[in-house]
């Protein structure tokens, strides 16, 4: 810590200097001015709602009003000054203004719609924004008004569909289910592909903390981030454009950028929805009134009259949802601020099962100086959730593990006495009903995430940012269950869990633009980081509770445990930047990284990057021979590197010894995991090709691009000879490859004044191949029942287990009593690859309508060639439980006795074509301007979510998966809540 605060006092005193340096510009002979217009779009000259209004090398400016209309005064020197006008979504557009005699200027604007928004300024890790036509390689954006009124509560729900390259996948239908983001397929095995997240400069946390055992699902801290609080969102997806944020970053990044304030006078904006969330499908059940007399023994069929229970009802039921936001922004022309408050409270479909959010969040602007900006950002979040365990993966005591494994001939509801029977007869397993009714599960999260940023322009060249941000979260989770319940703990279990979570970064980037030639423009840009985090759990767990007892401390004590850990990154990085003529542009950048969780000869690495485009649609040669037909292309191609740091902890890389207790003294055991210093990051190399081409007068716009990841190095468990002392030991010893494209389509078919269309399409294909393991070998993935694997030239996490024997024409082959078996490979194996649950595509269809204040918004989405391993189905079809429908078709003789118990341990059986096409959004809304003058928009807005799906999976939802956001075990369903169906009713108004 006294390194960082020497260096934060060098950083202090740099930019005091700098300072100083700075405050010869000069404020004399100006004037005060007021400039109004409006803006409009091309075609339609419907007003451009929120577009950016300001006057170039100033502070000045302003965003539009619902009627496209702006307003602001600014100090200007009498002479020729530029007016910008920006929109996402419109080319920008630059109008020469006079400052003269006249004090007020009127200037109207009119932007043409730009569908691949290649004027757009993006952000790129340097600090500085970059026009998106100089770019050599794809970034996606969301705006903001595609991530509300959409019935999703989190971010990364809402992004859903609208990305190329970018798989989100809801792991859990949980109120806060935890999410899964994959962008361009997995770059690690033993770490996690999530990308890295930033939020106005600051790296945050998204970790998925599983403090008690809700049976494999766990929430991501993203949870916190309330999207109504966002302006646009920017997906960095190749290893090229992510280079510049060094080993944090082979997974791409995803930057948030928060609504900011706008001067002029105070503008409020109330938001409150309803929703109703509900089971979308019921799974088939036994439905026949009969029962084995003995369910072990094949050969007695003998029966007797039983009624059956639907246990499904015991768990799900329809959950209400409420939520409110207010917020409000204004200003001078010096001072802005944006400041919102908001509370979130959404049931889940699983019985007593709620999500509650709280959030207030402030961001102010500052113009201190001509020269100099400063920016805070302040959020804090109270998350609250009650939960109800559901999965198996490590323990049983779950509601839907307890249906999978229950007989539903005996009634789960409890006696007059309120005890509940037992369901599941031959396995100690949960009656549904009381998990529900009397278990109780809950977390509790207290973020706070907070920054301050100084923007200085020293001169028309040189510009500096300075970024400190920091981000500190409280998780704290209960567990409880009563005594004298059906489940394994039937004496009662308690745990008590906390992890302290804490992380900062600060960043210091200068750039110098110059132009070198007429033609020939210059950027050079250099940079530094520090990061710290760390992070410090405890836990406690204990069974015997005593009657109405429900803290840990007032049981038998199972399990006691404290972790710490504390990470260092450092960095820093020089990138040059030329463009000729505004057509060509090349970009090359170097970045030196560094991480405590290496050896000290491995921890500093390098990370190179290289990109390149052309625009060769503003040749005159273009002009004159496609112009008509393409009035937009542009090429690009982008070449870099980035590392990856999750796979290896904070202490990872030494021998680790366990405190213990022998023959009552204090001892240390070894672990069996033998420490390596030698150890240094993952590594990935990728190349991006592609075009972006915009079709008749841009009415089409198309964006392709190609990639390949090779990664190498990957940190992989080798196991080690029984001599050594040890099991396994981490080694740089595996290498994976992801090769894929994408495809973006943006059209506009129809555009009037009353009526408009609007059609995007996304097609993503990824394919992943695992290029080496240690020794050719296989791994079998943690949380999955040895069920996924890593296999040498497979994909990773592809199932792996046993399968039919069968006959020669393809047949499942029936032994003499007429029941499956086995079979064998031709090298003697008993196990096979049976189904991989990466896609083999993916892609959205959107439609947005609007005719005159009335708008429709309709989104599908559809993930194909991906299997789901459905072990639901492999226990309720088995006779032995009961509860399944194939046990139904048994009783009534359609199969032997027994069929589904022969099947059981023929995992091939279970892996089923998880292909579907969802419904995802359908938004239909209505804007009007009432006769208040006090009102400037009232929205009315009614909402469907995940309405429909066309599968063939028997299962609940083949989108979830019970190994929650887990990198290799995708696809597997056991016990898993679904996602609801949402319905949301919205009212907006502005004043």
């Amino acid at each position: 810590m006294g390194k960082l605060h020497d260096y934060l006092g060098k950083m202090r005193f740099r930019l005091a200097l700098l300072a100083l340096l700075a405050t010869t510009l000069s404020a004399f002979g100006q004037s005060q001015y007021t400039l109004t217009g409006t803006v409009t779009e091309s075609g339609t000259g419907l007003p451009v709602v929120g577009a950016s209004v300001f006057i170039e090398n100033t502070s000045f400016g302003t965003v539009t009003d619902f009627d496209g209309n702006y307003s602001f005064t600014a100090s200007l020197e009498s002479g020729s000054h530029s007016l910008s006008f920006s929109s996402l979504g419109f080319s920008s557009q630059k109008i020469a203004i006079d400052a003269g005699g006249n004090l007020t200027i009127t200037t109207d604007a009119v932007l043409a719609e730009d569908l691949l928004s290649l004027d757009e300024v993006v952000v790129t890790g340097t600090g500085a924004g970059a026009n998106k036509r100089a770019l050599g390689n794809a970034i996606s954006s969301v705006k903001s008004e595609d991530l509300v009124d959409n019935g999703a509560t989190q971010i990364d729900q809402a992004i859903a569909g609208k990305i190329t390259g970018a798989l989100v996948q809801q792991n859990s239908g949980d109120p806060a289910g935890g999410i899964s983001i994959r962008l361009r397929g997995p770059s690690t095995i033993s770490g996690n592909s999530d990308p890295l997240y930033i939020v106005d400069g600051i790296i945050i946390s998204n970790s998925s903390n599983e403090l008690v055992d809700l049976g494999g699902n766990t929430q991501n801290r993203l949870a916190d981030i309330n999207p109504n609080d966002i302006e646009k969102i920017e997906i960095i997806k190749g290893a090229a454009a992510a280079a510049i944020y060094g080993s944090r970053a082979s997974n791409g990044v995803v930057q948030i950028f928060t609504k900011q304030g706008r001067s002029g006078e105070p503008k409020f904006s109330f938001m409150t929805n309803t929703r109703i969330n509900e089971l979308r499908k019921e799974i088939d059940y036994n439905t026949v009134p009969l029962a084995w007399t003995a369910p072990t023994d094949r050969s007695d069929l003998n029966t007797v009259a039983a009624d059956r229970y639907n246990l499904q009802d015991e768990i799900f039921e329809s959950g209400f949802g409420v939520e409110n936001y207010l917020s409000m922004t204004g200003g001078t022309e010096k001072t802005s601020y944006y400041l919102s408050a908001s509370h979130l409270s959404n049931d889940g479909i699983v019985k007593n099962t709620n999500f509650k959010r709280y959030g207030f969040k402030a961001n102010l602007t500052q113009q201190a100086f001509d020269w100099l900006k400063v920016t805070g950002g302040f959020n804090y979040v109270r998350s609250v959730s009650k939960d109800v365990p559901n999965g198996g993966i490590n323990n049983a005591y779950g509601a839907i593990t307890g249906f999978v494994f229950s007989d539903n001939s005996v009634n789960p509801a409890p006696d007059e006495s309120g005890v509940y029977p037992v369901t599941s007869l031959l396995v100690p397993r949960t009656n549904p009903a009381e998990a529900v009714a009397r278990f109780d599960f809950g977390q509790k999260t207290n973020r706070f995430i907070t920054s301050v940023a100084l923007d200085a322009n020293f001169t028309d060249n040189l510009s500096a940012k300075y970024t400190l941000g920091m981000d500190y979260y409280n998780q704290s989770a209960t567990a409880y269950i009563p005594i004298n319940n059906t489940s394994p703990n039937a004496d009662g279990y308690a745990r008590r869990s906390d992890l302290n979570s804490f992380q900062y970064n600060s960043d210091l980037n200068l750039t110098y633009k110059a132009d070198i030639t007429d033609a020939i423009a210059s950027t050079s840009t250099v940079g530094g980081s520090w990061q710290y985090e760390e992070r410090d759990r405890v836990g406690i767990n204990a069974t015997g509770l005593p009657p109405v007892v429900e803290t840990a401390t007032g049981g038998s004590i199972l399990e006691q445990g404290e972790t710490r850990s504390q990470i260092s990154y450092w960095g820093a990085f020089f990138q040059q930047s030329f463009s000729f003529n505004d057509k060509i542009y090349v970009n090359g950048a170097v970045r030196m990284d560094g991480a405590s969780t290496f050896g000290e000869d491995e921890r500093n690495q390098l990370y190179f990057k290289a990109s390149g485009s052309y625009v060769v649609s503003d040749e005159d040669f273009w002009k004159s021979t496609f112009g008509g037909a393409f009035n937009l292309f542009k090429l690009r191609a982008s070449w870099g590197q980035a590392g990856n740091l999750t796979a290896l902890g904070a202490f990872d890389r030494f021998s680790v010894y366990n405190p213990d207790a022998l023959t009552g003294s204090v001892s240390l055991i070894p672990s069996t995991a033998q420490g390596n210093e030698d150890l240094k990051p993952e590594r990935q190399d990728e190349i991006e090709i592609g075009f972006d081409a915009g079709l008749l007068n841009s009415r089409l716009g198309i964006e392709f691009s190609y990639y390949k990841q090779k990664v190498t190095d990957l940190l992989l468990p080798r196991v080690l000879a029984p001599s050594s002392g040890f099991g396994s030991r981490f080694e740089n010893v595996g290498n994976l490859e992801n090769t894929g494209v994408e495809i973006l389509l943006r059209g506009a078919p129809i555009k009037t004044q009353d009526f408009s269309w609007d059609v995007t399409a996304t097609f993503s294909k990824n394919k992943n191949e695992v290029t080496n393991v240690a020794g050719g070998g296989r791994l079998a993935l943690a949380g999955s029942f040895s069920t996924n694997y890593v296999i040498e030239g497979e994909p990773l996490g592809v199932f792996y287990r046993q399968f039919y024997a069968r006959n020669e024409d393809g047949s499942i082959a029936l032994d003499a009593d007429g029941y499956p078996y086995r079979g064998t490979t031709e090298d003697g194996e008993s196990s096979k690859v049976l189904g991989d649950p990466n896609p083999d595509w993916f892609g959205s269809f959107i439609n947005e309508f609007s005719y005159k204040n009335f708008g429709l918004r309709v989104q599908f989405d559809a993930v194909q060639g991906y299997d789901v391993f459905n072990w639901n189905r492999r226990l309720l079809d088995n006779v032995i439980f009961g509860g399944g429908a194939q046990v139904g078709q048994e009783l009534l003789g359609n199969l032997p006795k027994g069929y589904g118990s022969a099947q059981a341990n023929i995992f091939e059986e279970f892996v089923e074509d998880g292909s579907f096409v969802k419904l995802r959004e359908v938004a239909l809304s209505y804007d009007f301007k009432p006769k208040w003058e006090c009102i400037d928009n009232v929205k009315i807005s009614l909402v469907g979510r995940n309405l429909i799906s066309w599968d063939d999976y028997s299962g609940w939802d083949p989108e979830v998966s019970a190994a929650g956001q887990s990198n290799g075990v995708r696809g597997f369903d056991f016990a898993t809540v679904p996602i609801p169906r949402t319905y949301q009713l919205g009212f907006n108004v502005s004043f």
